[in-house]
């Protein structure tokens, strides 16, 4: 209640003061606009003329979802401002876009159609009844002639038979009306939320020193869009460099249009899996166990439905991010979603205009989520701003995300299938922004618009990976160094090697270092085979300890015609007691890393031929106590 009269004594000064004061309502364009990875800022520029003196300019048709904190105005000429207040218009309420108008009144004509079948229905229904309650004909005393009987039956027949036509036509009329009413609906759920939401408005008072033209500047933040990357990465073989096309998925439901705008792009804020596998230590002790590998068929794919709780229906364009990066994807049409998990997990984060947002951690299996409604409650709120006059008319307009900037260094940029919308990258202290040279239509119906921004070609050397103990197929490993100069964000890449789609990785910037290691997916053409070498798996007493050998062949076979360089991970168990004693007898010229456990085989494998790697261990430990080894 406090903050409530707080808010009311500063918005009573305005517009007592505002009763002094000349009014003039403006209309404006959106001009510019900059995507975060949550959120846009929106710049609309227009000239007024206004006559000598105080008057209000109020910016109308403006988004509700504005952030009215971040309201900044620059007027240019000989005036000053003295105030800026942002508030929301419930009685003029924003024009719906004229396709939802025009499904909206279809939708309405199908009902007409349909309310009108149902009434011939019940018409034919009290046909029916009267007409069967009807079929005695003479008295209880008195005898019908044959020639009656038979006028009887005919009539009688050809109007049950007329009536029940009828019945299936009107039944069948409902239905393809059913069908089409359900299929609009679907349509206008892809264009926009149900609610209607109020005309936002930015109020400017200014004092002109004499009568004229003036450029004003409004910008401001809005919610309901983002955007997240994503990326082709196209790799013909492992001796030509490796090719990032570079996306942009761009969304918003302000509504608020965006036509013919000058974008930009900011980073502040098939079903195979294409993440490598990664060990766990081997820990070994008398109450532990060896690591398990849960592995299945896409077991780092997030998949699930959005629906609506209040009416059940699956929900599109509904934005999925993995919390606390910029990995992201979006509900089709009918609310699914599918997206690439880092291999450590995370939590999900779904969020729709009109519906609470909801965090769910991942844990690999399908995912049913419902959104719960949230009523809109949007007051007028007095804002900070600055004016700017005729001594301060080159002062440079902020953005909420300022910093000096300067041009990325020369990047070699060619095009894939298609060429790039030409775009300049710029990195600012904290942020890097890609600036779209031709201007870009986004409408505010919350589909998912994908815009390629750059295409690069990168060196890269390339090695295969393999972890036999958990999963044997061979992932290639395009390795990149100085990445950090292409200002690469995480996120979802599909995978084209040797010019197939072969499946979708992830873009992990959180474990590079100095090199970028992205795993371009299995190569079936490189086999990997592990197995116990039984002969050399025993048990025996030695005094009062207990000795047992275990012995591991892995067989690598490169198939292809051209030279390969791989790596090959297993492990040993490492003791944390004294008494346990682990004793390597056979590593094949492998690299053991006595604190982990991890064995490594890198070499090099000419076509057609095979390599044999062998790992052998003893483990001695107290006869009366028992131990599970692998």
């Amino acid at each position: 209640m406090r903050k409530l009269a707080i808010a009311l004594l500063c918005s009573l000064p305005f517009y007592a003061f505002a009763q002094d004061f000349a009014e003039k309502e403006v209309k404006t364009e959106v001009n510019e606009v900059t995507v975060f990875i949550e959120g846009a800022q929106v710049t609309r520029k227009k000239t007024v003329e206004l006559p000598q003196g105080k008057t209000v300019v109020k910016f109308v048709n403006l988004s509700p979802f504005i952030d009215a904190k971040s309201v900044q105005v620059k007027a240019n000429g000989e005036l000053t401002v003295l105030s800026v207040n942002h508030q929301q218009n419930f009685i003029n309420k924003l024009d719906k876009p004229k396709e939802l108008v025009d499904l909206e009144a279809k939708l309405k004509s199908i009902d007409e159609k349909i309310n009108l079948e149902n009434t011939y229905l019940s018409i034919v229904g009290e046909q029916l009844v009267f007409l069967q309650q009807n079929r005695d004909i003479g008295g209880k005393n008195q005898e019908t002639s044959i020639i009656n009987l038979k006028e009887t039956m005919t009539f009688y027949s050809t109007q049950l038979s007329a009536l029940k036509l009828k019945e299936i036509e009107h039944n069948k009329n409902i239905q393809e009306l059913s069908k089409q009413r359900s299929d609009i609906e679907n349509q206008i759920k892809t264009i926009t939320s149900k609610k209607e939401y109020p005309n936002g408005e930015v109020l400017v008072k200014v004092d002109t020193k004499r009568a004229g033209t003036f450029e004003f500047e409004v910008s401001y933040l809005v919610n309901n869009a983002g955007w997240f990357p994503t990326y082709d990465i196209r790799a013909k073989n492992i001796s030509e460099p490796i090719q990032i096309i570079y996306k942009a998925n761009v969304r918003q439901e302000t509504k608020e249009d965006w036509k013919n705008v000058k974008l930009r792009f900011s980073s502040s804020n098939p079903n195979s899996s294409g993440v490598a596998p990664e060990l766990k230590t081997y820990f070994l002790n008398y109450n532990s166990i060896p690591p398990v590998y849960n592995i299945k068929q896409g077991s780092n794919i997030a998949k699930g439905t959005v629906i609506s709780a209040d009416d059940g229906l699956p929900l599109p364009g509904v934005a999925v991010m993995v919390k606390g990066t910029t990995i992201g994807a979006a509900t089709d049409v009918n609310g699914n979603f599918t997206l690439t998990m880092p291999s450590n997990g995370g939590t999900l984060v779904f969020s729709f205009i009109g519906y609470k947002a909801l965090e769910m951690p991942f844990y690999g299996d399908y995912m049913n989520i419902t959104l719960e409604p949230e009523s809109l409650a949007l007051k007028e709120v007095v804002v900070t701003a600055y004016g700017v006059n005729a001594e301060r008319e080159d002062r440079a307009f902020s953005g909420r995300v300022g910093a000096q900037t300067k041009k990325a260094e020369s990047i070699k940029i060619r095009g894939a299938s298609s060429l790039a919308i030409p775009s300049e990258m710029v990195v600012k202290q904290t942020t890097v922004d890609f600036e779209i040279k031709t201007p870009y239509t986004v409408l505010s119906d919350n589909k998912s618009y994908a815009v390629d921004m750059a295409a690069y070609e990168l060196p890269a050397s390339y090695q295969y990976y393999c972890v036999p103990k958990i999963q044997k197929d061979a992932f290639l490993i395009a390795n990149i160094v100085d990445w950090e100069k292409y200002s690469l964000l995480e996120g979802e890449a599909n995978i084209f090697f040797e010019d197939s789609y072969v499946g979708k990785t992830l873009l992990n910037l959180s474990a590079a270092n100095d090199t970028l290691s992205i795993s371009l997916g299995k190569d079936k053409n490189v086999s990997v085979n592990r197995e116990k070498v039984k002969d050399f798996t025993t048990k025996q007493f030695i005094g009062n300890k207990k000795e047992e050998t275990r012995s591991w062949l892995t067989t690598v076979k490169n198939n292809k015609n051209q030279p390969i360089s791989m790596i090959i991970l297993d492990q040993t168990p490492v003791s944390t007691l004294e008494e346990i004693e682990v004793q390597i007898q056979d590593l094949s010229t492998g690299k053991h890393d006595k604190e982990t456990g991890e064995v490594k085989w890198e070499f090099n494998l000419e076509p057609s031929t095979k390599k044999e790697f062998s790992l052998k261990y003893s483990v001695k430990y107290p006869k009366g106590r028992k131990l599970v080894i692998e």
